[in-house]
This record gives C-alpha cells, structure tokens and sequence, in this order.
C-alpha cells in the first residue's frame, strides 16, 4: 500500500487530527489578538473569565467545521444553529435568563466604561443603587456601600440601567432626627 493511497483512505482522520493539533496553536493566536486588544486595561479576573469563553466558542467552531468535513448533514447543523439563534435572542432580551446575565458580562467586559474601584451610581426609575464596583463576575457586580453594605446587582440589569460613574465617593448620609409634634 502505497502512502498516497493511505492518505486518500484515511484523509478525514487526517485532518481531524491536524485540526486537534491545530487548535492549541489558535488559542494561542486568539489570546494574542485578545492581549493586544485589550492593553492591560482590565484586570486579571476579568481577563480569564473572557478568555475562557473565547476558548469555548473557539471549540464550537471548529466542533461544527469537523462535523461538517465528515458529512452531518447541513438540516441537522440548521436546526442547531436556529436553536442557538433562539438562545441568543433569550440571552439578549429576557430579563431575568441566567443566559442573559453571560451575555450581559461580555458586553461590560467589551465596553470597558466602568471597572473594579470605580464609585458608581446605578438607577431605576425614581430609586437608584450607588457603591464602589468590588467584583464583576459572570453573573453579577458586587457594590460596596458607603455604610459598608454589599449589594448583589445582576449584569442584565446593570447594563440595561442608566449608570452614573462618579468622581468621588458618594457623602455618607447623616441621619436626620425629626420630632413630630408641638413645638415647645
């Protein structure tokens, strides 16, 4: 048996292995694009968090690509793609999906206005929610009060509510002792 004919009856394990090889050499070109992208403005949780998602969608595509090559039926990879279609529309418009809050995560990460430290305001409708951004995870951003108060404040929201960055922490609220009734 010639090599030629070898290759010609093995070509699909072939590529899906020079694939397999290939994509620790792609990780490592999309972590370099990532880097050059971003320049050190973010910090390292954030960063790791976004790569790791890059890597998994990076895995999909070329998951998809192989099974194409070895002949899935394209009606089979429609019907994913529409269902994937369906989940990102969940993921950008209903309010409350955990799909929606990864979503949401991706686009602070992508606008890069406000990061870990900054005093923010955050506000809805005629209340508002103010404190100093102390984690940005997948889920949700963690305020500090001025009181010392943590408060839990899911992406989606944050991102889809007006944001104030202040310039300075807010004044801690000094109480306010009325005495109702006659004056003496």
């Amino acid at each position: 048996m010639s090599l030629l004919e070898l290759v010609s009856q093995n070509y699909k394990w072939i590529v899906t292995l020079g694939v397999l090889l290939l994509f620790p050499l792609l990780v490592r070109l999309q972590q370099k694009i990532f880097d050059r992208a971003i320049q050190g403005r973010v910090d390292p949780h954030r960063k790791q968090r976004a790569q790791l998602l890059l890597k998994i969608l990076l895995a999909i595509v070329l998951i998809c690509m192989l099974l194409v090559f070895w002949g899935i039926e394209l009606r089979g990879l429609l019907v994913l793609g529409s269902s994937l279609f369906a989940m990102l529309g969940v993921a950008m418009f209903a309010g409350w999906s955990l799909l929606s809050n990864l979503t949401s995560f991706l686009l602070m990460f992508a606008q890069n206005d406000y990061r870990i430290g900054y005093w923010v305001k955050v506000i809805d409708g005629a209340n508002f929610v103010e404190g100093r951004i102390v984690e940005m995870g997948l889920m949700n951003v963690v305020l500090e009060h001025v009181d010392g108060h943590k408060v839990l404040y899911p992406n989606n929201l944050f991102v889809t509510r007006p944001v104030m960055v202040l310039n300075k922490a807010p004044v801690k609220a000094k109480p306010i002792r009325k005495i109702l009734g006659p004056k003496k």
